[in-house]
């Protein structure tokens, strides 16, 4: 077992999770992933919530996304980091935010979701498959 760790800007939230349980990896260019990154995308990866440990608590912030799903982004309140999301309606995932990883040299990114929304001075890479909005289950 392989352990992959990070943590929020201040220190004080911690998580580590095995890296042989992460499903994929992917850029997202949806406005709401501009914005709480303040630059062109996020690079999440997906693992189930059960290979996710953490120490320190994080605040919610609770949107509703383009196809109805509540998206939960879960920051440090005192630090404001990004550290993950999740989608009420699939509860055994969550989303890790690639920048806290103390190590990120093994993400290997397999797509791009929202590339209709990518801006011009941070594009989609078009070596990767690439979804106009979010991808539906198995397409990418």
């Amino acid at each position: 077992m392989t352990t992959t760790t990070g943590h929020c800007l201040c220190g004080q939230y911690n998580y580590d999770f095995d890296t042989d349980a992460v499903v994929s990896a992917h850029h997202c260019h949806c406005s709401d992933c501009r914005r709480i990154t303040g630059g062109g995308k996020a690079t999440i990866i997906m693992l189930p919530r059960a290979a996710f440990h953490s120490s320190g608590e994080l605040k919610r912030f609770q949107v509703i996304g383009s196809d109805g799903a509540h998206v939960n982004r879960e920051f440090c309140p005192t630090c404001g980091s990004q550290i993950l999301s999740h989608v009420e309606e699939v509860p055994e995932m969550v989303f890790i935010k690639a920048g806290g990883l103390d190590d990120s040299s093994w993400v290997q990114v397999k797509s791009s979701f929202w590339s209709d929304s990518a801006q011009s001075w941070d594009p989609c890479d078009t070596s990767a498959p690439s979804s106009p909005g979010n991808p539906r289950p198995g397409e990418l």
